[in-house]
């Protein structure tokens, strides 16, 4: 009998005996949240195959887009693929509908086709077509739409637009491109099906990428939805995909001058957590009884009113946490990779999900990692540059939105071994601290990604020599601060009570408009954070909730110049919601800074635009606002994003 039937037993006998006290509390979540998703009629990740299918390379040169005379056009529209996941029964392979981007008229993947670009073409013209319609009829969600947060069709003058009759809004934003506002993929640009409903600042669907004041180094950046209020809903479609970019160094090709792994040993893996229906479609909670609802709903006293939740939902929830690991689009997945290095480049692409990543060698082609060794790898880059030189790790920390560049040495193990790539963090919010013990339910999955099989025989193309120190030529600097901006996260609760995760100031300042303001701030309040064009400023990060955020700039690529530990009296203030009625928010008073400072992970020593803000701690950057016009920055865990804890920002003079 199975390790989780035996336990089910025995929790079903301590309940019916009324010896419930006697279950410890986080078994007895466990079975809760499991009850939930069978009640459900979700698939039970434990009838899955591990490390079976192959994963796809989204690196790979046959998987990349080819421009034609310099331009593209890339459609979003619907498709059917096989993610590896079987039905009820364990045996047979369920399809699953999902969103993806694709060439004009090929078909469309989850992830999308990867763009790739080098520093020195010309631009890149990209026409982006919202193809979610079949038929002549527009399509519905894949998942629920909770129209009660701030989203496109909620703005001033957009009221009476609706998904049934008008489709889908999107837009695409090109994460870490050093992008034209125009064509940066803010979320008030969106458009529906045909350009019929055009967002209040859409501009065109001709996108630039590239020319001389773009990103001018090799770095990894990917490319994803960004419609206003369903980012995280559209992303989680499969709405999503890497873009790379290269330079004279880092080419690509074999003969590159920094002795890099090239094609077929450069990799490419987004990874993402997600959960299904037994039937294999998506499956995302927004309902009375559904996984995680009485967490975020019931338990926190959250009464919402039936006349605009007549089911109880749908309603955003706080956090999202999959039991079902996929890369690119693929279930638990497999690699087989020769004895040698590979370069492999990985996306986080998780709603909400850290991951505490590091490699164990197992026996006999053995699926679970805890029977492991740990074997390490080397850290070459992250984000939108590589390091100055490689350095040799265990593990790595891994944020929503974040990407590194890994060398991973498969001859250090014998041939015929087994390496997973291993999660060490639980099913919830990360703290910064040792891994949660938190588990979705008994026998959980998500401690594993996906495996390399060490069982293609070495070819005779010459093997890479990157070393500990091996020098790359990558970091980052970017001048002299003439600006400090504090800044503070927050969390607070919207007008029905629900927990609003909030940006905001952490001092006095005065909006674009001369309003004096402090603390938290909904995004459509106006402008606080207003560079000059060609500013150097330091932003001062103050993290006032309890949990870790992965902070996004759009625009600029920024220094992790250091964090510290503060103190600071917490005090409730109103902060308007979106439909006119008031929330709770909350402003910083009497900060004082404690404790070491302590610089940027070897990780972190690159061009950077995703950065964990740790809780109770202020966490520095600086970075040059080069480019006029309206930007964003937000946290990058999506449900957070999508419910106001986004803010825009604005470069050089108005109008804003």
């Amino acid at each position: 009998m199975k390790r989780r039937e035996l336990l089910t037993l025995w929790i079903r006998a301590a309940m019916a005996a009324g010896m419930t006290a006697s279950i410890p509390a986080v078994l007895l979540r466990s079975y809760n949240s499991h009850a939930d998703i069978l009640a459900a009629g979700l698939s039970d990740p434990a009838m899955q195959p591990l490390f079976v299918n192959p994963a796809p390379n989204a690196l790979t040169a046959g998987f990349k887009y080819v421009p034609h005379a310099g331009k593209l056009q890339i459609r979003m529209a619907r498709a059917i693929q096989m993610t590896g996941l079987l039905g009820a029964n364990g045996v047979t392979p369920v399809p699953t509908v999902i969103w993806g981007y694709g060439p004009k008229n090929g078909s469309v993947t989850w992830p999308g086709r990867t763009l790739e670009r080098n520093v020195n073409d010309d631009p890149l013209e990209v026409i982006w077509e919202n193809d979610l319609i079949e038929q002549g009829s527009v399509l519905q969600h894949l998942i629920p739409v909770d129209s009660s947060l701030h989203w496109a069709y909620s703005l001033y003058g957009f009221e009476h637009n609706t998904i049934e009759q008008d489709g889908i809004p999107v837009v695409p934003h090109v994460h870490g491109g050093h992008n034209d506002s125009p064509y940066d993929g803010n979320p008030e640009f969106f458009f529906s099906p045909g350009y019929k409903v055009k967002g209040p600042r859409w501009v065109s669907k001709n996108y630039l990428y590239g020319g001389p004041d773009w990103n001018d180094v090799a770095g990894t950046c990917w490319y994803h939805d960004h419609a206003l209020g369903i980012t995280r809903l559209n992303v989680y479609a499969g709405l999503a995909g890497f873009f790379t970019i290269r330079d004279g160094s880092d080419t690509g090709l074999p003969d590159n001058p920094l002795g890099l792994p090239s094609d077929p040993y450069e990799l490419g893996f987004a990874v993402q957590d997600r959960m299904f229906k037994s039937s294999g479609q998506l499956f995302y909670p927004a309902f009375p009884g559904d996984p995680f609802y009485s967490d975020f709903i019931d338990d926190e006293d959250v009464e919402l009113p039936p006349d605009v939740f007549p089911d109880g939902g749908p309603t955003a929830l706080a956090e999202f946490f999959g039991d079902h690991m996929l890369v690119n689009g693929m279930l638990w997945p497999k690699y087989n990779v020769e004895p040698r290095q590979y370069r492999v480049r990985l996306l986080n692409g998780c709603d909400s999900r850290f991951m505490r990543l590091c490699l164990n060698l197992v026996a006999d082609y053995e699926t679970d990692p805890a029977h492991g060794v740990r074997i390490p790898f080397y850290i070459i880059g992250s984000d939108q540059s590589l390091r100055a030189s490689a350095v040799q790790v265990e593990e790595i920390d891994f944020a929503p939105g974040e990407r590194v560049d890994l060398v991973i040495d498969f001859k250090e193990v014998a041939p015929g071994s087994r390496l997973i790539l291993t999660n060490l963090l639980g099913d919830a919010p990360f703290g910064g601290e040792e891994p949660d013990a938190d588990e979705l339910f008994p026998d959980r999955r998500t401690d594993r990604v996906m495996a390399f099989d060490v069982s293609l025989p070495l070819s005779d193309t010459p093997d890479s020599l990157i070393t500990d120190g091996y020098l790359l030529g990558g970091g980052v600097s970017v001048g002299e601060v003439t600006r400090v901006r504090k800044l503070a996260l927050f969390e607070g609760q919207d007008q029905y009570g629900r927990l609003q995760p909030l940006l905001g100031t952490a001092e006095p300042v005065r909006d674009v408009l001369g309003n004096n303001v402090n603390g938290t701030l909904a995004w459509h309040e106006p402008v606080t954070e207003n560079p000059q064009l060609g500013a150097t400023e330091l932003w001062e990060i103050y993290n006032a909730t309890g949990d870790a955020h992965p902070i996004h700039l759009h625009l600029v690529h920024f220094e992790i110049v250091n964090r510290q530990g503060f103190h600071a009296k917490l005090v409730e203030q109103p902060v308007l919601q979106n439909d006119g009625s008031e929330g709770v928010g909350y402003r910083l008073e009497k900060i004082r800074l404690q404790g070491q400072v302590w610089g940027p992970t070897a990780q972190e020593q690159t061009r950077r635009d995703v950065v964990t803000a740790l809780p109770g701690e202020v966490t520095r950057i600086k970075m040059k606002f080069d480019k006029p016009g309206r930007f964003v920055w937000h946290c990058h865990i999506l449900s957070h994003e999508d419910h106001e804890m986004m803010r825009p920002f604005h470069v050089g003079p108005g109008p804003f």
